[in-house]
């Protein structure tokens, strides 16, 4: 979020072993302090070896989006932008394919990362969100 870098992998499943795999990415993409990961609440981000990792990891901390407002999670954002402008134009003729297309949007995203700014105050915000929960 603070860079607009994006760091991404693509599985064949998700499950908690790809999301502990990807975790180990992040730790080592970013060596140096507090490193915050926002998630929904799949149940692949609170597995036994995930809260393990946690605990011999503890710059790592998670913060979960409440449940029916993934809209809060930035890299929302940025998947409709991969979607609108990428891969919804594009024919893939195998998985492999789209795999090294979402790859190479990556690479150049990258090259030119902006970050993306909540443009309303966090008590707007925090409004919406109890009111899409009731």
């Amino acid at each position: 979020v603070k860079s607009g870098e994006v760091v991404g992998a693509c599985q064949p499943r998700h499950t908690a072993v790809e999301f502990l795999d990807f975790l180990q990415v992040l730790h080592r993409h970013y060596p140096r302090g507090d490193l915050h990961v926002i998630l929904d609440n799949s149940s692949t981000h609170s597995t036994p070896a995930i809260r393990a990792w946690l605990e011999a990891h503890p710059r790592v901390h998670f913060h979960f989006t409440p449940t029916g407002a993934s809209w809060l999670n930035l890299v929302e954002v940025w998947f409709s932008i991969l979607t609108r402008k990428s891969v919804r134009r594009g024919s893939f003729d195998t998985v492999r394919a789209l795999v090294m297309h979402i790859r190479r949007y990556i690479e150049r995203w990258n090259d030119h990362p902006h970050p993306f700014v909540w443009t309303k105050q966090p008590a707007d915000l925090i409004k919406k969100v109890v009111r899409r929960a009731r």
